[in-house]
């Protein structure tokens, strides 16, 4: 929660922290269960693995590991040592992304025949899945642990020798890796068209 993670890092007291920490943890409730219930759908159903399937499969992995980032987040003294570093970066992209992103490619891919009347191919759709799944562990998983290692968020440069230029060095590899990912459904729906 980007509003409780800024009240951890402001001078209030103890008591109003336990408050907005309980309602953070909170939240991981209901989410859990909707983790569950969507493992819960999977469950010895007749799983036709498209590349729908891939992607919705994903959006639950990403969504999981950035859901147990935030409950690392939602306890303020650990708040206070990670505000305004890149773990909270990571946090929020896996979040966000595979909560948005992995489950939008998941409805292109199931919709997109129903809308159009072409059909995407699956070799291309699986490649892309891959491409992008691991492009987006690559640039946003080392963000944990630079952000662990201190790495504070919108800089656009540090120090030497802070032990942070490899780790950058493989999420900047991975965004490339990523932005490669998200190129081949482009070009999937430009070859549906010919």
């Amino acid at each position: 929660l980007v509003w409780a993670h800024h009240m951890f890092a402001s001078p209030v007291p103890i008591v109003v922290l336990g408050f907005f920490m309980l309602s953070s943890f909170l939240i991981g409730v209901p989410t859990g269960v909707k983790v569950f219930n969507w493992i819960a759908t999977l469950w010895r159903g007749s799983l036709v693995m498209t590349t729908s399937l891939y992607f919705a499969v994903g959006f639950i992995a990403i969504f999981v590991l950035g859901g147990i980032t935030g409950i690392f987040l939602a306890v303020f003294p650990i708040d206070w040592q990670l505000n305004d570093t890149y773990f909270v970066v990571a946090h929020f992209h896996y979040v966000l992304m595979g909560g948005a992103v992995f489950s939008i490619f998941a409805g292109l891919y199931y919709w997109f025949p129903k809308m159009t009347g072409r059909l995407l191919n699956e070799t291309l759709g699986k490649l892309s899945f891959w491409v992008m799944f691991i492009g987006f562990n690559m640039t946003f998983f080392p963000m944990h642990a630079m952000g662990l290692e201190g790495m504070p968020r919108r800089i656009y440069t540090f120090q030497p020798g802070t032990g942070w230029g490899t780790l950058n060095l493989i999420a900047t590899i991975g965004s490339f890796i990523l932005g490669a990912g998200i190129l081949v459904p482009i070009a999937n729906v430009a070859r549906s068209y010919t």
